[in-house]
């Protein structure tokens, strides 16, 4: 079993930045892949950015590229993901996860294997 837990969800105005952060716990961070993925109200979960274990290979949805960054520390056992340039249809709860799959760059959310709770991400206009 991988325990995750994210933070640093919030409120914040249209062009801000935030930095998400989600903290595994049991077992190796990094025999995992980990994405991030969000869901708006009313609409289906979407793939956000993915990261392979070793952080090597980086994959992003069009919709966030050149303003998310997605990055991995496996020695404090955390994936971030930090978003730039905010927009209010950027507003989601945002969910990290993990794939046993190491290579990474899954979009489809079946396909992974933990999950977190999510953190609340706002962006007002």
């Amino acid at each position: 079993q991988v325990q995750l837990v994210e933070s640093g969800g919030g409120l914040v105005q249209a062009g801000g930045s935030l930095r998400l952060s989600c903290a595994a716990s049991g077992r190796t961070f990094s025999n995992y892949a980990m994405g991030w993925f969000r869901q708006a109200p009313g609409k289906e979960r979407e793939f956000v950015a993915g990261i392979s274990w070793s952080g090597t290979n980086l994959y992003y949805a069009n919709s966030v590229k050149g303003r998310f960054a997605i990055a991995r520390d496996n020695a404090k056992n955390t994936v971030y993901l930090q978003m730039d340039s905010l927009k209010p249809e950027d507003t989601a709860v945002y969910y990290c996860a993990a794939d046993r799959r190491m290579i990474g760059g899954s979009q489809v959310a079946y396909e992974y294997d933990y999950w977190g709770q999510g953190t609340q991400v706002t962006v007002s206009s």
